[in-house]
C-alpha cells in the first residue's frame, strides 16, 4: 500500500469517532444537575444577601471577558490551521517571519488592557464590599479556634448585664472597632465543637443565627492559627487572622439555613470547621438572644490573640 493510502485509512477512523466525541462532550456538559435557570450564575449559589450580587455581577464579567479572550484565541488557531497548513502537493518550507512588530505590540498592549481593566472593577467591587457604615444595626464578632466556631452577639439583651467596651474578654478588637459597639452591651454569645448539630436539619457544626433586613458587621479574630470564615451563598469569605482584626458587614434577605465552612487550611480537623448561619425574621432573632440569656450564655467568649502595639498603632493612624 502506497504511503498516501496509509495515511488515508488511519485518518478515517478518527474521522468516524469524532462524532461520538463530541455526542459525548454535548452529553458531559448538559448532563448535570442544573437547570436553565442556574446558569447565568455559572456555578456560584443564589446569593442571599444584598451585596452578593455584585460578587455574581463580577464574577459573570470575568467569565464574559474570559470566553470572549478565549473565542479569539480559538479563532485565531483555527484560522492559521486552517489557511496555513501544509499542502499536500508541496514540501517545501513556508516562508519564515522573524519579527512582527504591530502583531508583537497587539499581543504585549491587548493582555495589559484586559487585566487593567479586571483591576478596576475587582478595586472598585471590593472597596463597595469591605464598606463600613458608622453604626452597624448588629455586631457579631465571629471567633476562630482548633477546631470549631464561637460567635459573641455584641447586644443589649435582656437579663444580661455588662459593657463590651471594657470588656476583657473582647480586648484582643480594635478601638476602632470597639467605639461602634452599643453602650452598656452584656451580649451573649454560642460556641461549638466539631460535633455539634443543627437542631432543626442535623447538619454539623454551631448555628449563627441573623436577622433578616438587618445590617450586620462581622468582626472576625482567631485564637491561633489563620482560619477563614465563609457562608457560601454570601458568595464571599474573609481570613480570620491571629493578631490582626477583618471585618465586612452584610445585610440578609432571604431566610432559611445556609452553609458555612472554614476555607483555609488550618491543621488536622480543618475539614471539621463547619458551622450554619440561619437567617430569621428580626423579630425570632431577639427571641433567640433572649434564649441563649437564659440558657446562661451571658457575656462573651474571649476574641482571641490581642494584636501587638504596633498593629494597633497602625489601626488607629487609619481612623
Amino acid at each position: 500500500m502506497s504511503p498516501n493510502g496509509s495515511d488515508r485509512s488511519s485518518r478515517r477512523p478518527m474521522r468516524r469517532k469524532l462524532p461520538q466525541v463530541l455526542t459525548a462532550g454535548l452529553v458531559l456538559a448538559t448532563a448535570t444537575g442544573c437547570t436553565y435557570k442556574d446558569f447565568p450564575r455559572l456555578g456560584m449559589p443564589t446569593p442571599v444577601t444584598e451585596e452578593a450580587p455584585r460578587i455574581l455581577s463580577l464574577w459573570q464579567g470575568s467569565w464574559a471577558a474570559a470566553l470572549a479572550t478565549g473565542v479569539l484565541v480559538w479563532g485565531l488557531i483555527l484560522w492559521s490551521v486552517v489557511f496555513h497548513r501544509r499542502s499536500r502537493t508541496k514540501v517545501e518550507v513556508p516562508p519564515q517571519t522573524r519579527y512582527n512588530m504591530p502583531i508583537e505590540a497587539l499581543y504585549t498592549v491587548v493582555p495589559l488592557i484586559i487585566v487593567s481593566v479586571l483591576f478596576y472593577f475587582t478595586a472598585r467591587d471590593e472597596s463597595k464590599l469591605l464598606a463600613l457604615s458608622d453604626k452597624p444595626k448588629h455586631t457579631v464578632n465571629v471567633v476562630g479556634f482548633q477546631w470549631s466556631w464561637g460567635f459573641n452577639y455584641i447586644e443589649n439583651v435582656p437579663g444580661s448585664e455588662g459593657d463590651a467596651k471594657s470588656n476583657k474578654d473582647l480586648a484582643a478588637i480594635p478601638d476602632k472597632f470597639q467605639k461602634d459597639f452599643p453602650e452598656n452591651a452584656g451580649g451573649v454569645f454560642d460556641v461549638g465543637t466539631p460535633g455539634t448539630r443543627n437542631p432543626q436539619n442535623g447538619n454539623p457544626g454551631p448555628t449563627l443565627w441573623l436577622p433578616k433586613g438587618e445590617k450586620v458587621r462581622f468582626v472576625l479574630t482567631s485564637r491561633d492559627v489563620i482560619h477563614s470564615f465563609w457562608v457560601v451563598p454570601f458568595l464571599m469569605k474573609q481570613d480570620v487572622i491571629p493578631g490582626h482584626t477583618n471585618t465586612f458587614e452584610v445585610t440578609p434577605n432571604k431566610e432559611g439555613t445556609f452553609m458555612g465552612k472554614c476555607a483555609e487550611l488550618c491543621g488536622v480537623d480543618h475539614s471539621r470547621m463547619l458551622f450554619n448561619v440561619k437567617v430569621v425574621s428580626p423579630e425570632r432573632y431577639q427571641q433567640h438572644l433572649k434564649e441563649l440569656a437564659e440558657k446562661g450564655q451571658t457575656g462573651y467568649i474571649p476574641s482571641g490573640i490581642e494584636q501587638t502595639d504596633p498593629a494597633r498603632n497602625a489601626e488607629k493612624n487609619q481612623l
